[in-house]
């Protein structure tokens, strides 16, 4: 069955950000590892009113983590709150005043590190990065979504249209079928009853033909030698003329020009065809026998069986074709083209209007990614001002402008990681809850089949309805159809037909069930009546004409003679060896007008070989193949004509006794072997339609680039993704914020600081000013 190629492929590579994905999934596993409930559970959920008590139970991770998600989303701006105005208190670290320890330096270098790793190692890689990529990747997609939702229309429209022309070309093979039943009949049965024997007239022909081409061959090699002898003699007398010239009588080239001159004998002819006997009588006389047409002859009662039987095929052919054009798939697929065109012009005059708010959502992310940036940015010029202002000789109020200016950085992410820190975690929550769920509700489901299984569960969508596809379809939900058999079936590209069940719409053995048309086709032959008296196979002008083949000659051609002389050689001598050795006789000789004379005649025999020497050994090829034809033959046509002769009496006696009875008894032979050539077709039919025709790949294509690529391909990876990457890099604000309260204190200029006394002062010689009473001798 003719079949289009569709151009969808339903499958999505997501490339190295794929690497990402993976580890969103196992993240989500962990999150949720509950399996997916099947459908008699969820139906028993619904039943016994435990929906939301077992659906808690199922969500149980997410509820937790968007639990901790709000906690972190009121409690970070309240404790932010409070670490300010505990601050502005002069708590908290807000005192501009650093106790000095023996151990600040490493204390310094160990924040220092902690900050460094938590906020631009850890959070730039696994969350600013994440999420960017996550977002850039989600608009790219975005972009080239169009290409491939026009190649699913593209092959819905394919598969439309395609399916008539299946169809017709199903019932037009029927024709085919017909042929050859008939074809079989007149050959195989009919034939072979009266003419079994008859196999003389394809002989007679090659005969024909071997006489033919003898008849050529002689007259070309009879000329081609004429001409070949005359040329021959006018080289032998040019090369007699140059071996007179006085230059050969000198010492050096005289014995040679004797050697040549000698050999002059042998350019002369070998083979003489000009005495051959022709066969013009013989050819003539074969054209007369096969002036008979047998051929004919049969034709002419042929026609009388073949007619009533080629009525009842050609009836059957008219029911199928009827019955095909009763079904409404001419409808329906009209139907749905207007309705493919319809979507197809909604999706191509809103998609630029899904671009362009997904060039909003993509602004918005990375309004969000810039917000973590500005946090790190402060954090890094944090760390590389505080380190490469810090004089560890300068007292803390002693500190370099610099040192100050990291201090007042890392201070300044502290403030915007409070400010924005519960912005992200709305986002992060937000989209974890529903990225989260699609992937574990839909797309893994999807993927394991247990979403349609879920689907097929009974009295599940409709609590009326054992099966809902099958209710939909066929307003019978008591018909095994379920979603996970069909998308099965098309997935491997099995036609429709199968797919759907559409034997409960219109089914196709009623009208292939050929036993409702074997009883017609029994009684047509049976009332086959034939009257064949009338019919002469071969009158008696034929029969003559086949005893005078028997006279014809052809076994008394003279075969030696043509064989003696096929077997010579066009010429005595090779003509290109006698050239080649004249050529190098020539090069013996003094340089000079001889030698050149003697090259130009070697050159000359070559062409005379090659243009006329050539050609009569082809011919005479040609000639020997067809007397060895008609050497082996000759015998044999006169058994054959004798065979021949009897064979037509015979049959033309059966003819005129009980040819009715004998054509009626094959026919009948033969109905069973009709009725297989149409048991094989209905078969076909079958298997075709249930296989091949309207084959619903691009339906399992549309299914998964809905669902498979655009929602959990697309956008549930790429959103699961930006939630993780955003998420991780606010939970590193916390760790960020401590380090970096504490490492400020050590890079900004304080107000006071600790001054050193002797040990009998207490508190192991250091005191606060403020205690004592000693003013700090820089601010005095």
């Amino acid at each position: 069955v003719p079949a289009k190629t569709y151009d969808t492929g339903a499958y999505h590579e997501p490339g190295a950000i794929g690497i990402l994905f993976k580890i969103v999934h196992a993240f989500l596993y962990l999150v949720q590892p509950n399996t997916f409930p099947q459908g008699k559970q969820i139906n028993y959920f619904c039943l016994k009113y435990r929906f939301v008590i077992d659906a808690i139970y199922y969500e149980i991770g997410f509820i937790v983590s968007a639990a901790l998600g709000l906690l972190f989303i009121l409690l970070l701006p309240l404790v932010g709150l409070c670490f300010c105005m505990c601050r502005c208190c002069d708590n908290c670290g807000g005192e501009m005043h650093q106790r000095q320890k023996k151990n600040a330096d490493c204390q310094r270098s160990c924040f220092a590190t902690f900050l460094f790793v938590a906020s631009l190692i850890i959070r730039q890689v696994v969350g600013v990065l994440c999420a960017y990529a996550a977002n850039q990747h989600l608009t790219n997609q975005v972009r080239g979504a169009k290409k491939l939702v026009n190649s699913n229309f593209k092959d819905m429209k394919i598969f439309l249209n395609d399916t008539p022309a299946q169809i017709d070309y199903l019932v037009s093979q029927y024709n085919t079928t017909k042929d050859k039943a008939l074809s079989d009949l007149n050959s195989k049965y009919f034939k072979g009853v009266f003419f079994k024997q008859i196999h003389l007239f394809a002989a007679i022909r090659e005969t024909k033909e071997a006489l033919e081409n003898v008849s050529v061959s002689v007259e070309v090699l009879q000329e081609g030698t004429e001409r070949l002898h005359a040329n021959l003699t006018d080289v032998k007398m040019h090369l007699s003329n140059t071996l007179n010239d006085s230059a050969c009588n000198a010492a050096q080239a005289a014995s040679t020009c004797n050697i040549i001159r000698n050999s002059l004998g042998q350019l002369n002819i070998n083979a003489n065809f000009s005495g051959l006997p022709g066969v013009s009588s013989q050819l003539a006389k074969i054209n007369d026998v096969l002036k008979i047409d047998l051929s004919s002859l049969v034709q002419k009662w042929n026609m009388f069986v073949l007619l009533d039987i080629k009525s009842v095929l050609e009836s059957i052919g008219s029911n199928i074709t009827t019955f095909t054009r009763a079904l409404p798939v001419q409808k329906i697929l009209a139907d749905l083209m207007v309705y493919l065109t319809q979507s197809e012009a909604y999706v191509q005059d809103y998609f630029p209007l899904v671009e362009q708010y997904d060039f909003y959502r993509w602004l918005g992310c990375l309004i969000l990614c810039c917000m973590l940036v500005l946090i790190l940015v402060f954090y890094y010029l944090g760390l590389l001002c505080g380190t490469c202002g810090y004089d560890k000789h300068a007292s803390p109020t002693t500190r370099g402008c610099i040192s100050n200016t990291g201090g007042n950085f890392l201070m300044a992410g502290v403030g915007f990681s409070f400010l924005f820190s519960w912005v992200l975690m709305i986002v992060v929550v937000l989209t974890f809850v529903t990225g989260g769920n699609v992937e574990k509700l839909v797309c893994e489901p999807f993927e394991d089949k247990n979403l349609f299984k879920v689907l097929d569960t009974p009295y599940l969508l409709n609590k009326h309805w054992k099966n809902y596809l099958a209710g939909i379809i066929f307003k019978n939900p008591n018909v095994n159809l379920t979603f996970e058999k069909v998308y099965s079936d098309c997935k491997e590209n099995k036609g429709i037909y199968t797919s759907l069940h559409l034997e409960y719409l219109f089914n196709i053995n009623e009208l292939l069930n050929i036993s409702m048309y074997t009883e017609d086709v029994a009684l047509k032959i049976e009332h086959i009546q034939i009257n064949l008296s009338k019919i002469i196979l071969l009158d008696e002008i034929g029969k003559e004409n086949l005893l005078n083949f028997s006279s014809s000659g052809i076994d008394g051609i003279d075969f030696s003679a043509y064989m003696t002389e096929i077997n010579k050689s066009v010429t005595k001598v090779d003509l290109l060896s006698f050239a080649n050795d004249l050529e190098a006789r020539a090069d013996q000789l003094p340089k000079g007008a001889l030698e050149n004379a003697l090259k130009g005649h070697a050159n000359n025999i070559r062409m005379i070989h090659n243009q006329q020497v050539v050609p009569l050994e082809q011919a005479m090829s040609t000639l020997n193949q067809s007397i060895r034809l008609l050497k082996r033959t000759s015998s044999e046509l006169m058994v054959k004509v004798k065979n021949v002769i009897s064979a037509v009496n015979a049959a033309q006696n059966l003819i005129n006794n009980n040819a009715s009875q004998v054509i009626v008894q094959e026919t009948k032979k033969y109905m069973d072997t009709i009725i297989g050539y149409f048991e094989q077709y209905t078969e076909w039919v079958k298997e075709s339609i249930s296989m091949e025709v309207a084959a619903c790949k691009p339906i399992a294509n549309v299914i998964d680039t809905a669902v498979d690529i655009f929602l959990c391909s697309y956008i549930a990876d790429s959103v699961n993704t930006f939630w993780f990457g955003l998420g991780g890099s606010s939970m590193f604000l916390i760790p960020a914020i401590i380090f970096a309260v504490k490492l400020s204190k050590y890079y900004r200029r304080m107000d006071t600081e600790d001054v050193y006394d002797d040990t009998e002062n207490g508190n192991n010689g250091y005191h606060k000013e403020h205690l004592y009473g000693i003013h700090n001798p820089v601010f005095t």
